[in-house]
């Protein structure tokens, strides 16, 4: 084995989501699924190998989202969520506070969720209400919060409150008194990730659970985490659309009407062409962010944010198109296009709704400096 396969075991998941993912709609993502995942070396497998990761770079980690993706949703969207915290926990956290969690996050004794958004807090995080509120030589949390994937099995949560000093975040386990998990059921897409609201009242947070510099936990603690979250979503929505595309590709070149086969009909054909480009300029973008991450390049933040636009654009209309081709087949309570057309919604959502991404993009075009062609670089 080389690459990948060599550092993580994606195949035993992937075999595993081809069986049950359809049923985890219903049930939740299992915990044996989970473990799975921790034994596949799938948990954060960027971070140092001293940290039990295996420091894996950008290109080989979106390959696994891509996989992933191309599997299942939720499954990716808890290699999303625990490589979100440990990448802050990583990159702003004490010695101390790196030694206490990373190896547990990377083994998957301990599953993190991260708890940001609220009713009037989403895409702009700046409204949070959460209050951290200093009790002596430790601090009281305060506050709900809403749509945190996999909270209703999380050991811990990156919580984002609102301090003295401004905006920061600690690490709060979910076993402590004060704390109400309220699992949700029956949301549009993501029905595996075991999502719940997470309720705050008074929780207990000692100092050595802070993270960070208190008035920094936006701008930059949460920044590292969707940061992280929006490039292993681009990828995997990648791996959403090859997988609608290919569900497509099959459906018509084995599917007749009467005595004609779909693919034989040219409304068909020019629908794989546009899903097939779609797919391939979502590919393009995941490999430039991917390069730029790699090269450590300023430019990489904006390019992650384009690449998860495009990809989650893809998934979108590709998984549309897959639905339509397939008729009755997509509509299915066992089909992957059906599933990845309500999930495809939910990636234009999160991390940075797409009509904050535009306005991002927008902005670089009119300060980026102009190429000799003519085009914005």
């Amino acid at each position: 084995m080389t690459g990948v396969e060599a550092i993580v075991d994606v195949d035993a998941v992937v075999a595993a989501a081809a069986t049950d993912a359809a049923s985890w709609e219903h049930t939740g993502l299992p915990a044996a699924t989970i473990a799975l995942m921790a034994r596949g070396g799938l948990l954060a497998p960027d971070r140092p190998k001293e940290f039990g990761g295996h420091g894996v770079g950008a290109h080989e980690l979106g390959t696994i989202a891509a996989r992933l993706g191309s599997a299942c949703t939720s499954v990716r969207s808890l290699f999303t969520v625990q490589g979100m915290v440990a990448a802050a926990v990583d990159r702003w956290g004490t010695a101390d506070q790196r030694a206490r969690w990373l190896p547990a996050m990377t083994d998957g004794s301990v599953i993190a969720g991260l708890a940001a958004t609220e009713s009037n807090a989403g895409s702009d995080l700046s409204g949070i209400h959460t209050t951290f509120e200093r009790d002596g030589a430790q601090w009281r949390l305060s506050g709900r919060k809403l749509w945190v994937t996999f909270g209703a099995v999380a050991d811990v949560l990156l919580v984002l409150g609102r301090g003295p000093a401004g905006p920061m975040v600690a690490l709060v386990r979910t076993d402590r008194p004060g704390l109400t998990v309220e699992p949700v059921h029956g949301q549009l897409g993501m029905r595996g990730a075991r999502i719940a609201h997470i309720a705050l009242d008074r929780v207990v947070v000692p100092d050595r659970d802070v993270l960070g510099r208190p008035g920094f936990g936006l701008s930059h603690l949460i920044a590292t985490a969707l940061d992280h979250g929006r490039y292993t979503i681009a990828w995997g929505c990648l791996g959403m659309a090859q997988a609608c595309l290919a569900d497509s590709r099959e459906h018509a070149a084995r599917r007749a009407q009467g005595s004609v086969v779909l693919a034989d009909h040219e409304t068909v054909r020019a629908t794989l062409g546009r899903s097939w480009v779609d797919v391939a300029s979502a590919r393009a973008l995941c490999e430039r962010a991917a390069d730029q991450r790699a090269a450590r390049e300023p430019a990489a933040i904006l390019g992650t944010v384009v690449a998860k636009y495009a990809a989650a654009r893809a998934a979108a209309v590709v998984s549309e198109r897959a639905v339509q081709l397939l008729g009755a087949a997509g509509c299915a309570p066992d089909s992957r296009a059906g599933r990845y057309f309500r999930d495809a919604k939910i990636m234009q959502i999160i991390e940075g709704a797409r009509e904050v991404a535009e306005l991002d993009i927008g902005d670089h075009v009119l300060r980026a400096p102009i190429e000799p062609g003519g085009a914005p670089l």
